[in-house]
């Protein structure tokens, strides 16, 4: 090291103290998650972090994986028996589940990577000395299942505040709920790592979509939508707008609670509409540049949708692909660089009058061109960097 560098002098002094007095902690890391964190980019994309850095890392997870392959080399994967199900009783079993297995894996750093994990993962921070990180990746007091369920929220917001403040580290995806969390939390602002790919332009090739789905090549502009089929995603607007416009072929990716209203609207629709079950991150990363626009429509049904910053907004900017989206504060600040086009997602007139504008190819190539710079500040080239510093300091100290 240049002893002129003072940048590193705090972390060397620290490192190479007396270890009876101030030994480092060991590289060694539990990442927890309820579900399965290869279906998660964001997950994915700090476990591959872990690996990079030497971290010997182990995944704790309530569901089959799957897409096993995704995992780094060296990464190991520990599936509990938990029962499926929602609810607090599916919390419970969740938590004495994960209690269980952070107690008797010892490791220098604990990440929950949502806030369902957090409260298992404290005592066992405590217990072995080690550093607890918090990624929020919502607004947990304002999620979904809050919607018209007050004290559902007020719960998590409760569960929240008490254990957030014991984390050594709070991360979160996006700005606006980085300061609601602090100012709701009591914390330090939480460090914003974006859910944006790792660079942009096209990861696939242009027909990788249409060969996987068999989409007839009858000149129709493919809008996608990627992700939950559930409430709050505008999809009742965007199928009843495909309806109204001509020249539009819907395809959905991914599932949930309306999956069977949309293979309902299929009967009507022809194919004009195409559902396509769940398909895994770095899978649907070679599909995605087979679209012509990316539907976005997020409502604004609880404060956690209204200030998000959803994955797929970057996803399909990082392929290339226009995007028609909510003019939410977050997704707008985004849009609003030239990137596509807004619309109301409760509003099928409002998603329709954008599909029409969407149609002309001049149009959606400026919105394709502006992409890149669009996408620049929010990119992973940039958050690995934050992600991989914060893991150094914490298993130094």
């Amino acid at each position: 090291m240049d002893r002129h560098d003072s940048s590193l002098a705090p972390v060397a002094a620290h490192i190479f103290t007396d270890p009876l007095t101030a030994a480092p902690r060991p590289r060694s890391a539990l990442f927890a998650l309820v579900g399965d964190v290869t279906g998660s980019s964001r997950a994915l994309r700090q476990l591959r972090v872990f690996a990079e850095a030497g971290v010997v890392t182990t995944v704790v997870q309530t569901a089959a994986p799957r897409d096993p392959g995704a995992l780094p080399a060296g990464v190991a994967l520990d599936v509990l028996p938990v029962a499926g199900g929602s609810g607090p009783m599916a919390f419970w079993r969740a938590h004495r589940a994960v209690r269980a297995a952070a107690r008797e894996r010892p490791a220098g750093l604990l990440l929950a990577s949502d806030l369902y994990t957090l409260p298992a993962l404290a005592p066992a921070a405590r217990r072995h000395g080690a550093a607890l990180v918090y990624d929020a990746r919502e607004l947990y007091a304002a999620l979904d299942s809050a919607h018209g369920r007050p004290w559902v929220g007020r719960f998590w917001g409760a569960v929240e505040r008490r254990f957030a403040r014991r984390a050594d580290a709070v991360l979160t995806v996006g700005d606006a709920i980085a300061d609601r969390l602090a100012d709701r939390a009591g914390i330090a602002r939480p460090t914003v790592l974006y859910n944006a790919p790792e660079r942009a332009g096209r990861v696939g090739a242009r027909g990788a979509l249409g060969r996987e789905l068999s989409l007839p090549d009858d000149g129709r502009v493919v809008v996608l939508y990627q992700g939950l089929f559930r409430h709050g995603r505008g999809l009742p607007a965007l199928v009843e707008a495909t309806r109204r416009v001509d020249g539009v072929r819907l395809v959905l990716i991914g599932e949930g609670a309306l999956a069977d209203d949309l293979d309902a609207a299929r009967e009507t629709l022809g194919d004009r509409l195409v559902v396509h079950p769940f398909v895994p991150p770095d899978r649907l990363a070679t599909l995605t540049p087979g679209a012509d626009l990316g539907a976005c429509l997020i409502e604004p049904l609880t404060e956690s949708l209204r200030l998000s910053l959803p994955n797929k907004l970057f996803e399909y900017l990082a392929a290339g692909v226009p995007v028609l989206a909510s003019p939410l504060p977050e997704i707008r600040a985004v849009v609003d660089r030239g990137v596509g086009v807004l619309a109301d997602p409760s509003d099928s007139e409002s998603v329709a009058d954008a599909l029409r504008r969407a149609l002309d190819p001049d149009r959606r190539a400026r919105w394709a061109s502006a992409a890149p710079d669009a996408l620049a500040p929010y990119t992973w080239n940039a958050g690995r960097r934050t992600f991989r510093d914060l893991i150094d300091r914490l298993l130094s100290e």
